[in-house]
């Protein structure tokens, strides 16, 4: 290698370095600074309680499990609709111009202002479909929202599987289907895991679309009462206090419990990943 092009390879392992420290010390500062804010109002009471106006407490457990509860719809619903769709697409799809139509259509969709999906979500849902607001017209919207995510990633695991392995399949007398299902489906299991875990992100950090369609309510009730009725998740908690309540404090700690909530629920999907490769090896 030429002294022109050691020189030039060290300036670009140093200018990468360099975006990298500041891209995490962003990060750091972040999270630092939200800690700062947040860490003296997390208490218990906070955690364990509902909000009550008489008394003046203030408690965000119906915005956890709120939360949770539109987490386990949406993902219910979206991950048969997008893993079949990427199945569909990559294993049965014998017309080229439908597949790139569909996904050129999902393309499109993941660069649309979640806004938008939340206005669409009240007209057809609420509106139209008769819905009430509430975690199930909530799930539905965010099922539009993260089926891309999930149609895409699968998909591009589906393809990183070799042939080889369909042929193997095929050629000691297995059915296509079996084939998908036991061969190329435990192969692209951390293409789908990756997806299912962007999408719990995206639905954990969702506010402007469930504005619509979720609701603002701050009632501790159960989860087939929720389906139908106004539920604040913690997205919606948090710009209600800091927004119209100005008790940024609380907002804060409302973000502290949004990180870690989403950490849990990406490490557990993690591990499960792990634990069922595990299995099949």
């Amino acid at each position: 290698m030429s002294t022109h092009r050691k020189n030039m390879d060290r300036l670009l392992r140093g200018l990468m370095g360099l975006c990298s420290g500041i891209t995490c010390l962003v990060l750091l500062m972040i999270i630092g600074y939200i800690l700062y804010r947040g860490v003296p109002s997390l208490t218990w009471n906070l955690l364990s309680t509902e909000p009550n106006n008489l008394t003046g407490n203030i408690g965000i457990l119906p915005n956890i499990l709120n939360t949770l509860y539109i987490i386990f719809v949406a993902m219910i619903i979206v991950l048969p609709f997008g893993v079949g769709a990427a199945i569909y697409l990559t294993e049965y799809s014998t017309s080229r111009k439908l597949t790139n139509l569909i996904s050129f259509a999902a393309e499109i969709l993941t660069g649309i202002p979640s806004i938008l999906f939340g206005l669409v979500g009240m007209l057809i849902f609420i509106q139209i479909g008769g819905l009430k607001q509430g975690i199930l017209a909530g799930a539905l919207t965010l099922v539009l929202m993260v089926l891309p995510t999930i149609i895409s990633n699968t998909r591009e695991s589906l393809l990183t599987v070799p042939r080889s392995y369909r042929e193997g399949a095929l050629a000691l007398g297995s059915g296509k289907w079996h084939m998908i299902r036991t061969v190329v489906l435990p192969s692209a299991l951390d293409g789908i895991i990756t997806g299912c875990i962007l999408s719990v992100g995206r639905i954990t950090s969702e506010s402007a679309a469930l504005l619509f369609t979720a609701g603002f309510g701050l009632k501790m009730i159960g989860f087939v009462q929720a389906l139908q009725s106004s539920s604040a998740t913690l997205t919606v908690a948090l710009y209600i206090y800091a927004s119209e309540r100005g008790a940024y404090d609380i907002a804060f700690a409302i973000a502290i419990v949004l990180m870690a909530l989403t950490l849990a629920l990406n490490l557990i999907a993690s591990k499960t990943a792990k634990k069922i490769q595990e299995k099949r090896g």
